[in-house]
């Protein structure tokens, strides 16, 4: 199975989650007791979304902290997968 460039989750939240809601980023950071700065850099994608900013987000009705972190450990993992790595010797098998 293929997997496609999954979205930043800071994207999601950017384009579909803050104009559904009508906020701007100022407001959702007060709501969120969250610094502006770091959740505009959360949502720009240079920033990933943490465990504390994904129970935030549930506990405001934004969906789950295990889908926030989820969508955050696809977008690492693909990153991780299409960066050059070092050759890996693979383990013998234990019996």
């Amino acid at each position: 199975m293929i997997m496609h460039n999954p979205p930043h989750p800071g994207e999601i939240l950017r384009e579909d989650v803050l104009p559904e809601l009508g906020l701007k980023i100022a407001e959702v950071a007060r709501r969120l007791h969250y610094s502006r700065e770091m959740l505009s850099r959360i949502l720009n994608g240079r920033a990933p979304v943490s465990p504390d900013l994904a129970v935030r987000l549930e506990r405001a009705g934004i969906s789950t902290a295990r889908l926030w972190l989820s969508m955050q450990t696809a977008y690492d993992l693909w990153q991780a997968e299409h960066r050059e790595q070092p050759p890996i010797e693979r383990f013998s098998e234990v019996a």
